[in-house]
């Protein structure tokens, strides 16, 4: 069953490489993930079902090249790694560590600060990093556990977590009582009833908007106690675009594709009343993704781009990064890690919105990069500790100034610029606090994210919306059942 599950998660992530979280990544502005080809979603949604259960693990790294090139790769610099850390620290046991932000200078200052703090603060372990670029990170985990050579500390994506604790990659954090107490929700990674993953920041997206824009025009700024309503959103809408001051009045970043259109896009469809798979159960998107409120957000949703509101999948993506700075777009839906510039470019006649409020109440997405230990861990117990270490207030309040993101916690938030009380981001903490929805937590997310992004590019495109979401319902519900329920049953 373990090796089936392996093999499922190897077809799904070499295939696709999706899980390059826009909104979540850690970056200044999140680096466009390069769109699925048309028959990714469908491979990935519903393998086979020889190369599930009857494929071996060697099939599968022939049919994914450079997997197997990758997780030697991987066992080579783990070993010089815990050569290097014995030299150094005598007797301390060596802890492998993988990280996701290879490149990005500024965070890899405070990542590194964090090791060398528990390293100087106990003798019994030291922790040694391997970076990899965040668009092959997955592709590596998925290697390494091929291979039987996971890291020790794995960092990973939130939304992916469920999937990882699922195939058994992961084992649950043993944290002490009251760790978590008023931490952000969309931070903190459960499967099954436990906790597998916790973070140091969480991604918040609001609607960009300059107060003299909105006062020009009449239209009213909403609240987080009185959101827009639909018709108000949509009235707004047109009053911007018949000013023809703007060439689009909204922009919903459809240059961003990959793991954006789920976290940025699915909100809307939860606020009208849909979802991506039923939480009820999680073993159909039948009547949540197909039903009649996700027919009425799927209209809505082509609406915009029929009538000229919003451009749309052939949006250019400096366009997207400039275009309401420059003005050109008149509402932004956007992340907090892009707020700096917005701020920068119009002062106090910036503002960050609420979601709109589409009949089921305002919803945005959560979670974001997390660390988890490895279930194969020889020394799960220092791996542990490493990650309660981690999840110091301080250490939470460096990520956002340097990321831009939300820290977990009020007292976090105190000691950043940008949270503290009355600083210019600190309604960012409040949208994840009152409106954070993470993605469906499920094995299932993997596959059902891709199938969902297909839906929504294509519905823009002028394809009928319920053949569209039907059809996403049956590659969703294929998954789903080619993988025997992902234990939900």
């Amino acid at each position: 069953m373990k090796n089936q599950r392996r093999l499922w998660l190897v077809a799904a992530l070499l295939v696709t490489t999706l899980i390059v979280l826009a909104a979540c990544g850690g970056q200044s502005t999140p680096p466009p993930a390069a769109p699925a080809e048309e028959e990714a979603p469908a491979e990935a949604a519903a393998p086979a079902e020889e190369s599930v259960a009857e494929e071996s693990a060697d099939d599968a790294v022939t049919e994914a090249p450079g997997a197997e090139e990758a997780a030697e790769s991987a066992v080579e610099a783990e070993e010089e790694q815990a050569e290097d850390a014995v030299a150094s620290s005598g007797d301390a046991i060596p802890l492998s560590m993988w990280y996701h932000g290879a490149g990005n200078d500024e965070e890899r200052v405070v990542i590194t600060q964090i090791i060398d703090d528990f390293n100087a603060s106990q003798d019994q372990y030291v922790v040694e990093m391997q970076d990899f670029p965040q668009n092959s990170y997955n592709e590596s985990i998925v290697a390494g556990a091929l291979a039987g050579n996971l890291p020790d500390i794995i960092d990973m994506d939130g939304p992916i977590m469920p999937n990882w604790a699922w195939s058994g990659y992961l084992a649950p954090l043993d944290l002490p009582e009251g760790t978590l107490d008023g931490y952000l929700p969309g931070a903190i990674g459960r499967w099954d009833d436990q906790v597998y993953s916790v973070g140091l920041w969480d991604a918040a997206v609001a609607m960009f908007a300059r107060r003299s824009v909105l006062e020009e025009n009449d239209i009213r700024i909403p609240t987080l106690e009185e959101p827009w309503t639909k018709d108000e959103f949509d009235a707004a809408l047109e009053t911007l675009q018949a000013t023809g001051e703007f060439e689009y009045a909204f922009d919903p970043g459809m240059a961003w594709t990959g793991e954006w259109y789920p976290y940025a896009f699915s909100p809307f469809l939860q606020s009208f009343g849909g979802d991506i798979i039923d939480r009820e159960t999680y073993l159909s998107a039948e009547g949540v993704l197909n039903g009649p409120e996700a027919v009425e957000f799927g209209e809505w949703w082509q609406s915009l781009f029929e009538r000229g509101l919003a451009p749309g999948t052939s949006q250019d993506s400096a366009d997207r990064d400039t275009g309401f700075i420059d003005g050109r777009y008149a509402l932004q839906w956007n992340g907090n890690w892009a707020a700096v510039p917005a701020l920068e470019a119009y002062g106090d006649d910036m503002l960050f919105l609420p979601a709109p409020d589409f009949g089921n109440g305002p919803t945005i997405g959560a979670a974001s990069w997390q660390f988890g230990v490895s279930a194969d861990s020889e020394h799960q117990e220092g791996a542990n500790d490493f990650v309660v270490f981690a999840l110091q207030p301080k250490y939470s309040a460096a990520f956002s100034d340097v990321l831009g993101l939300a820290p977990t916690t009020v007292e976090a938030a105190a000691m950043t610029e940008n949270y503290a009380p009355g600083g210019p981001l600190e309604v960012f903490y409040e949208l994840s606090k009152q409106q954070a929805l993470i993605r469906p937590p499920t094995p299932a997310y993997l596959s059902a994210a891709l199938v969902f992004e297909k839906a929504l590019a294509d519905i823009a495109n002028g394809a009928d919306v319920v053949t569209s979401l039907d059809a996403a319902v049956d590659e969703i519900n294929a998954d789903i059942d080619a993988n025997n329920g992902y234990g939900f049953q």
